[in-house]
């Protein structure tokens, strides 16, 4: 390859000194097509590689970073490999011994793609968080479940915060800022947020907003201002904004398994954990700063005001649950927390249920309906509430319905004994005993079997026969 010198020449020559290209050919001794290239281009000569220079370190891992890549392009936008993940990845699986700056380049290289360049911000101790919500996908006892992530953090330490919730509803925003001070101590002195409608009814000129009822509540509580980006400028609060990637991206990949709620929590809470001590320099700053929390905790449900329908269902969220008979046909207000629904009538909670997230689901009780099925017995044959009690009472109510016409009392009779005991302990009594001999009585005997026996003694105590051998042993004595 010709250098910058030859260059020079052979275009003074061509176009100072008039020698033509066939000259400047005989010339030097170089073909007429390099002449002529070297007349197009006054540029400094480049050096293309034709071949990409060999990496000892990086070469066996090529194949694996591409199969991976080309998973990604099916699988969702969220759900992909970073770099660092690549990274960690050959470490941790393959025994990677290059440096991350080394898979990063070769991505790059990869992907095509240009780093964007942002403006740095910066905060006091103590005087900002970022709150925001993303989404991810993990197996929940079994089954690939998208999950709602509560995301919140500290812009001085950029210590995280991070729940996972079943929706984004304000009873999970609520309850995330609830537990997010929990999990710092303390309280900033402001928020930066998103225009979502669980903070935010409506966008105003410039940086006004008219704000949620409960989530101006929240701040009164908490005693912190609010700040909102501009609409669809999220990367305002680039911090929070990548915290929902780095969790994902570093926690959540490749799709883990959890058996319930508060396993995937407190495995995200031992993750933010470990990041907390990274920042631990700039979190023992910034922790100081923070406002004390307040003695009282803030309630977060969410109030829903319901009617009873004539099946004694209260509809929350498109998920109708049963409450006490005899609140039919009247008003009610429900709490919607997190993870149960509180129904409260005359300030006075009458029934919980655990929260449910499928919509069409009907959640009921047995023990909301005994006063009715004590009123129309015979409906403990075909009672939904009752088909839907565990497998030995549907084995219970076959064999004393079929045993006589009057069986469905004394299955009633059974029933009736969750009054005074929970369901899993009848369910419990019944598996334990022959089913041919379960009556009421031998139940409630099963269930407290120190009181039967006093009644019967007392019952031994207290007979006719008894009590005349007493008086005629008196007269015997006297």
């Amino acid at each position: 390859m010709y250098g910058m010198v030859d260059k020079e020449y052979v275009r003074k020559k061509h176009f100072v000194d008039g020698w033509s290209i066939r000259r400047l050919s005989t010339q030097l001794k170089i073909a007429r097509q390099t002449v002529r290239k070297l007349l197009v281009d006054a540029d400094i000569p480049a050096y293309t590689r034709q071949q990409e220079r060999p990496c000892p370190v990086m070469d066996p891992y090529r194949e694996v970073i591409k199969e991976w890549l080309d998973e990604d392009k099916t699988a969702p936008v969220k759900e992909r490999h970073t770099a660092a993940r690549i990274y960690e990845r050959l470490t941790d699986e393959y025994g990677f011994t290059g440096g991350e700056s080394t898979v990063r380049h070769y991505i790059r290289k990869l992907r095509g793609t240009q780093s964007e360049c942002y403006l740095k911000l910066e905060a006091n101790p103590g005087e900002q968080m970022q709150v925001d919500f993303g989404h991810a996908e993990v197996d929940l006892n079994g089954e690939r479940t998208k999950v709602c992530l509560f995301c919140m953090r500290l812009k001085y330490s950029l210590v995280p915060f991070v729940i996972a919730f079943p929706t984004e509803r304000l009873e999970a925003f609520l309850e995330g800022h609830v537990r997010g001070f929990a999990y710092f101590g303390g309280i900033p002195r402001e928020g930066l947020y998103d225009n979502a409608t669980t903070q935010v009814v409506k966008v105003l000129a410039g940086p006004e907003r008219e704000e949620h009822a409960w989530f101006s509540g929240l701040r009164a509580h908490y005693l912190f201002d609010s700040h909102f980006c501009q609409p669809a400028h999220g990367n305002e609060k680039g911090t929070v904004e990548s915290l929902v990637k780095y969790v994902r991206s570093r926690a959540l990949v490749p799709v883990p398994s959890f058996a319930s709620w508060d396993e995937l929590n407190a495995y995200l809470l031992r993750w933010c954990d470990r990041i907390r001590v990274k920042y631990a320099e700039a979190w023992e700053i910034e922790q100081a700063a923070l406002r004390s929390l307040p003695a009282a905790v803030f309630s977060s449900a969410r109030p829903v005001p319901v009617k009873v329908n004539s099946y004694a269902l209260a509809t929350v969220d498109r998920i109708q649950y049963s409450v006490p008979c005899q609140y039919t046909g009247q008003m009610i207000m429900a709490k919607a927390y997190v993870d149960r629904i509180d129904f409260i009538a005359s300030s006075e909670v009458v029934a919980t249920h655990a929260r449910c997230y499928q919509r069409g689901e009907v959640r009921m009780e047995i023990g909301h309906y005994l006063t009715a099925l004590e009123r129309k017995p015979h409906a403990v044959t075909n009672a939904s509430v009752v088909r839907q009690l565990p497998p030995i009472f549907g084995k219970l109510r076959a064999h004393l319905t079929q045993a006589h016409t009057r069986g469905y009392k004394d299955f009633l009779l059974v029933l009736l004994l969750l009054r005074e005991h929970s369901l899993s302990e009848l369910t419990m009594a019944l598996e334990s005993m022959d089913i041919a001999e379960i009556t009421a009585s031998s139940v409630q005997k099963r269930l407290n079997p120190a009181i039967c026996h006093a009644n019967e003694v007392n019952r031994i105590v207290t007979t006719p026969a008894h009590v005349a051998q007493y008086d005629q042993l008196l007269q015997e004595v006297g």
